[in-house]
């Protein structure tokens, strides 16, 4: 039979994640992808609690941040207008007022440290080795939120720098959690503002890099999400109309792949079993009042009170018997 694609083969994890594992994400919109699942799913995630970051250099400080839990430099503080922002935060955490800016910092750091002391799983997605460093402190930056070029300078990590400020990251997290396991990831979303050409000689640099880290750590993994887009989705249609994000069933098919790789056998079957429920709970009927329908509503929590001593559904429950005559 001729074959018309390239599939990514996938070998099952030897350590895998189970339905009560904590999770955190950590990095560029990819890990918004991959969080927004595991928390549809009634897994127990943290997703980016500091906001979209893409570089690596970045994302490492700030893990650090949560794992020492310590008030952040102030000089990473500045105005812009009216707004109050901070270098190393997304556009997020931003204010009209500078005290409530640094609570909400302090807040998000406090709150990661209590989760990363009991996660199981840190996944990373790295997006791009550009860097922006500030001429005035030589401090990288994660976010240069529309302040004057001039600022800044831009540079291309080197592989050595990124190892360095891995192996600094990891330690420090090992200190505080010595069993969390970590997933590398690179996002296959493509950086264009810095040109195609750029944009293949900085994902090399980071893929390079998930590669040896994964290979000097045995608790630190890598999933080919970038891989998986890029040479088994090798189409257009797989992307939205920017042609630069993937599209909804490519996530989809990515996070099949991440299951497949990653999920054990409990979690499968729970999650084969949350499929229908959800099914059932988006279900908008005709005649809300119909027997079949009320039916419908009570055969679905009866569903729910099979899953609740797995995770927490009383939301839902409280939904559905709001329905029920």
């Amino acid at each position: 039979m001729i074959k018309f694609r390239t599939e990514v083969i996938l070998h099952r994890a030897g350590e895998r994640i189970q339905l009560a594992d904590r999770l955190l994400t950590i990095g560029s919109c990819f890990s918004d992808a991959i969080g927004a699942r595991l928390i549809s799913n009634k897994m127990d995630a943290s997703v980016n609690p500091f906001g979209t970051i893409y570089n690596p250099i970045s994302i490492h400080k700030l893990i650090q941040y949560a794992v020492s839990n310590r008030q952040i430099p102030e000089n990473s503080y500045f105005q812009r207008g009216e707004l109050f922002l901070n270098y190393d935060f997304h556009s997020a955490y931003s204010s009209l007022n500078l005290p409530e800016l640094k609570q909400r910092v302090q807040s998000a750091i406090g709150n990661t440290h209590s989760f990363l002391k009991q996660a199981k799983w840190l996944i990373i997605t790295y997006g791009t080795a550009w860097i922006y460093e500030l001429k005035v402190s030589r401090e990288t930056v994660a976010n240069c939120h529309k302040m004057p070029e001039g600022l800044f300078n831009k540079l291309l990590l080197t592989q050595r720098k990124m190892l360095d400020s891995f192996d600094t990251m990891y330690h420090h997290l090992k200190s505080l959690n010595p069993g969390i396991h970590i997933i590398l990831t690179v996002s296959p979303v493509r950086h264009i503002k810095e040109t195609m050409v750029l944009n293949s000689v900085s994902k090399s640099i980071l893929r390079v890099g998930c590669h040896t880290i994964s290979e000097q750590h045995h608790d630190v993994h890598y999933f080919p999400a970038y891989e998986i887009l890029l040479d088994d989705l090798r189409d257009y249609r797989f992307y939205q109309p920017d042609m630069i994000h993937p599209s909804e069933t490519a996530e989809e098919y990515i996070w099949q792949k991440f299951g497949e790789q990653y999920f054990d056998d409990e979690l499968k079957n729970f999650l084969t079993k949350w499929k229908d429920v959800k099914t059932a709970l988006n279900h908008r009927p005709f005649h809300s009042g119909s027997d079949a329908h009320q039916q419908f509503l009570r055969t679905t929590l009866r569903q729910l009170e099979e899953l609740k001593p797995l995770v927490n559904v009383d939301e839902e429950i409280t939904m559905l018997k709001k329905q029920i005559s």
